[in-house]
């Protein structure tokens, strides 16, 4: 299990840094998160709380693809197991709501 945090945690990083190229938008607070609380703390994080104002930018530069739903979802097979299923349950309606999956 420690192994899959370790790599769910370099994903997230990756992630953060592919919005940055690909976007040119810098979700700051993002990665001040990930270098507090690694990526599986941010990503609980986030989803326990409303969309965050980085969401809404992705949304708005249509890349919902470089959310942390997207990416959870898009990965669930894989790290399945380090969220709960209201976790994920989360994510699904928050891209679902925005048409992600049309």
């Amino acid at each position: 299990m420690e192994e899959l945090k370790a790599q769910f945690n370099r994903d997230m990083n990756g992630l953060y840094s592919r919005t940055i190229s690909e976007t040119k938008f810098n979700p700051h607070y993002f990665g001040e998160m990930l270098k507090e609380f690694g990526g599986l703390g941010t990503a609980q994080r986030l989803l326990s709380r409303p969309a965050a104002s980085g969401f809404t930018k992705l949304w708005e530069l249509k890349r919902l693809d470089l959310t942390v739903e997207a990416f959870i979802i898009d990965n669930k097979e894989k790290y399945q197991q380090l969220f709960t299923d209201e976790e994920l349950k989360i994510a699904h309606q928050r891209l679902d709501e925005l048409s992600y999956f049309v």
